[in-house]
């Protein structure tokens, strides 16, 4: 019988299936590119379910699946021909949020004891790999597809919201309800704008939530400052790219970093791309961070043409420049964020901005 599923979690189980069907992957380059003279074997691929941990080890014909009272061999190739109806199944879905399962794939699925398309783990990793060989420590990844829909770096919600403070005139109740109330399709700008006509000026004061303070600060004592002016500019100058607002920011130097600083030492670009990292490596804004890393050790990227690379900790360098090159700032939902009005809070107001962190719309990855 068919079943329906969200192109996101059939995304990752194709991810999982070109694992075990290939038995190797490609390191990433920092332009999201294959890089062919860095290709890892896969020896193991761990994954939960709900009612525990599957093992898949790969042999040279079969995948040895091993869990609690299962222990089977099943044929390596049939990973790769169902693989392969996923990826059709998912390409002819274009303009669909639900794709259905193509024929034979359930009934492959109930064989290889997989009964939850998304892995069901507390930690956020998708599975984990064991390199070269079965012996070797396991790499937690997540999986980022092109074909699903890629998973937005930062999506903090209220959260991740920064607060600017309204000062140079104090407005009466009319005009803070007009600006609230002002609607259009650039109707955060367009507030803003509104604010400063009428003699009002929006100054960075804090972030709202005090766990995402610390955590910004954790990369910097001024790094919240920074990003408010990096959203700030993204509505300004309509600059989103992670590496294009760096740049800006670099000339209008909010922090006042010295010249030498800034070009010599890249001070704003090794900032943003440790603020990056992180992310990727587990700070979240509403969760205590500590610079300690979390399970998830890197990202498997699938691309539009459904091959996959993967991205590790392990290489820094081609990684933060992956994430500096391929991210961008984006706008979250006014309501469901609260942000984008003036609002009063101890007699002061304030104007909120979002900071959300998702990838660029288009990149490919080339074998």
């Amino acid at each position: 019988m068919a079943f329906e599923a969200s192109k996101r979690e059939w995304s990752e189980l194709y991810a999982f299936f070109r694992l075990l069907s290939d038995g190797c992957i490609a390191a990433g380059t920092p332009e999201g590119t294959a890089d062919g003279q860095r290709v890892m074997k896969v020896a193991l691929v761990q994954r939960e379910e709900h009612d525990g941990t599957r093992q898949y080890i790969i042999e040279e014909n079969d995948i040895h699946l091993k869990g609690e009272n299962i222990d089977k061999r099943l044929p390596r190739e049939d990973f790769g021909a169902v693989a392969q109806l996923v990826y059709e199944a998912i390409r002819s879905a274009a303009g669909e949020s639900e794709v259905t399962s193509p024929d034979g794939v359930e009934e492959f699925l109930d064989e290889a004891a997989i009964y939850n398309l998304e892995a069901k783990t507390d930690d956020r990793t998708d599975f984990y790999v064991a390199f070269w060989s079965t012996e070797a420590p396991l790499v937690g990844f997540r999986s980022y597809s092109r074909l699903g829909g890629m998973l937005p770096l930062l999506d903090g919600g209220r959260a991740a919201n920064l607060k600017f403070e309204q000062t140079g005139v104090r407005f009466p109740g009319p005009a803070i309800n007009k600006i609230n109330m002002l609607e259009s399709p650039n109707e955060v700008l367009d507030r803003m704008m509104m604010i400063e006509r009428l003699g009002g000026i929006l100054k960075f004061n804090d972030v709202a939530d005090k766990i995402f303070r610390s955590n910004l600060l954790m990369i910097d004592l001024h790094f919240p400052r920074l990003m408010a002016e990096m959203v700030r500019v993204m509505y300004y100058e309509d600059i989103t790219r992670i590496k294009d607002l760096t740049e800006r920011i670099e000339e209008i130097n909010p922090l006042k970093v010295k010249t030498e600083i800034i070009t010599k030492h890249r001070f704003y670009q090794f900032k943003v791309k440790q603020f990056l990292m992180a992310l990727a490596m587990g700070m979240r804004p509403a969760k205590l961070y500590n610079g300690t890393d979390s399970a998830v050790e890197g990202f498997v990227y699938t691309d539009s043409d459904g091959r996959i690379v993967c991205y590790q900790k392990a290489d820094r360098q081609s990684f933060e420049e992956f994430l500096y090159n391929h991210t961008r700032l984006e706008k979250g939902p006014l309501e469901k964020d609260k942000y984008g009005y003036l609002e009063r809070e101890n007699n002061l107001f304030y104007f909120k901005l979002n900071l959300k962190i998702g990838f660029i719309k288009r990149f490919k990855t080339n074998s």
